[in-house]
């Protein structure tokens, strides 16, 4: 057995990161195609190879970290430190969309006559005290379902812990479903003005991030269900968390800014 005398981890050659970039290279260019051509085919096939490739190598960090024991304290702290600044990184991809929306919010063009929403949208805005308040209350409990699996896992309830994960995961995914009832039964589409191509594409992205949270939250719960899991060592339920919180954030700012205010 070879001993290592240095406290970090050092990873052994995987496809994993370079597959996984040129699938979202793919990706990208699929939803050019889409939204220039409507061809939904690529989009969809690079979509299931994301889904792969992320499963692949979430399983190879899993293998390392819980049955090979290469995560240490150091390696840690730097797995946080990563999780921090991938949230920081998705942080200014929605202030770029918030920066853009409230460039046409606050200045509105004359082309869309000086108003905002524009000339003929304002009737047929979604009314933020129906659905979207619906869903408000249902993110943000979702959220408070989580702090308090945490709490119950630094408490070693294991039991506790893994309900108010499973009501974390429900919920998601009830928000997603409204979310997509609610663009199915919108009066306006993403072609129709640049209210209605901000709407769905910031909505659309942030829809996107809850369904990978809920898939975070799953494997997480899975581990979980496995033992994998302390009250001391947790730090893939951690991350899981976090993200969710950020979501959460994201979605309170799309609800006051995006249906509340133009309404």
């Amino acid at each position: 057995m070879k001993h290592i005398f240095q406290p970090f981890h050092l990873v052994t050659l995987s496809p994993w990161p370079l597959v996984t970039s040129v699938n979202l290279l793919s990706l990208m260019m699929s939803m050019g195609m889409m939204f220039n051509y409507k061809s939904k085919t690529t989009l969809y096939l690079s979509l299931i190879l994301l889904i792969i490739c992320s499963y692949q190598w979430w399983r190879d960090i899993v293998r390392e970290s819980t049955f090979q024991g290469y995560h240490t304290v150091h390696v840690i702290e730097t797995l946080k430190l990563g999780m921090i600044m991938f949230i920081t990184s998705e942080v200014f991809f929605f202030i770029a969309f918030f920066w853009s929306y409230f460039h046409m919010f606050l200045s509105p063009s004359i082309q869309i006559g000086n108003f905002w929403p524009p000339m003929g949208m304002k009737f047929m805005l979604i009314n933020p005290y129906q659905l979207p308040l619906m869903n408000t209350i249902i993110l943000i409990s979702s959220g408070m379902f989580l702090t308090m699996s945490h709490y119950a896992l630094i408490n070693k309830n294991l039991n506790m812990t893994k309900k108010m994960m499973m009501l974390t995961i429900i919920f998601g995914m009830i928000f997603t479903i409204i979310q997509i009832y609610e663009y199915f039964e919108a009066p306006f589409s993403m072609f129709m003005s640049n209210y209605g191509t901000t709407f769905f594409m910031m909505t659309g992205f942030h829809g996107l991030h809850v369904m990978v949270g809920t898939i975070f939250i799953i494997i997480e719960y899975k581990r979980m269900s496995s033992m994998q899991f302390s009250n001391l060592h947790h730090i893939g339920f951690e991350a899981s968390a976090w993200y969710w919180h950020f979501v959460d954030v994201v979605w309170l700012f799309l609800f006051l800014f995006i249906y509340w205010w133009p309404f």
